[in-house]
């Protein structure tokens, strides 16, 4: 695939990105190197590849999912302009 001159300009466009007339032949090698990066990559055989984490082998770092208060009730509702029960009052916006 080979991006023209218009496309460039079209893409920056799309980008809102100020782009000169002098610039767009520069940019169009740009695009075209990547695409044709793109291209082979696509070459490549991934049949059977695993997706990775990492590339180092370990193990994803997971915690017990426990639902809890944090035991900073006084501490997060220390600094609200008005709180009740541990609760957060907040003045009434519609009637």
């Amino acid at each position: 695939m080979s991006v023209d001159a218009a496309t460039v300009r079209r893409i920056a466009h799309l980008a809102r990105i100020a782009v000169t007339d002098a610039e767009v032949p520069h940019l169009q090698g740009e695009l075209n190197a990547m695409l044709a990066f793109v291209e082979q990559l696509q070459e490549v055989n991934v049949e059977g590849v695993e997706p990775m984490t990492s590339v180092m082998p370990m193990q994803m770092k997971k915690r017990e999912d426990v639902v809890n208060d944090g035991d900073m009730v006084d501490a997060v509702t220390a600094n609200a302009p008005d709180a009740q029960d541990h609760f957060f009052l907040v003045p009434k916006v519609l009637e």
